[in-house]
């Protein structure tokens, strides 16, 4: 049985967006259909990106819940990476089209200590992206 997660979202023009995923955040390519839908190796993770309507106005449906770090775009979705690869990332996103929330360190001195920054893909798609320093999600494995 496999532990791979799947999504599927609206990717607006694959030729746009497919870049940000390979050029920007480093994943790979998976299976396509071309014109469709490409599949993205998301860190071990299928993530589908449909061609769709792009998305043109920022904020479109956008959302934000309070948590202690501030308010979070909800929906997004994330992965979570090792410290050296989401370091590589994080320059990646810093030296091309920015965060959408700046990097932040959450609970800091507790076993669930994480680096987190978010970004927005090239059709307004919101990721989070961290890397957890404690040891609570490490014990689990």
């Amino acid at each position: 049985m496999s532990n791979i997660f799947h999504l599927a979202i609206p990717a607006g023009s694959l030729s746009i967006t497919i870049p940000f995923y390979i050029e920007i955040l480093g994943c790979t390519l998976g299976p396509n259909e071309i014109g469709k839908w490409q599949d993205i190796d998301f860190w071990g993770n299928e993530l589908t990106l449909h061609e769709s309507t792009p998305r043109l106005v920022k904020g479109h449906d956008r959302e934000r819940h309070d948590v202690e770090m501030g308010q979070v775009c909800v929906p997004h979705f994330g992965v979570h990476l090792d410290w050296e690869i989401y370091n590589q990332v994080k320059g990646s996103v810093l030296n091309t089209v920015g965060f959408l929330d700046e990097p932040y360190i959450r609970f800091e001195g507790q076993v669930t200590k994480q680096e987190t920054f978010f970004v927005e893909d090239p059709n307004l798609n919101v990721l989070e992206i961290k890397s957890l320093q404690g040891t609570y999600y490490k014990d689990k494995s």
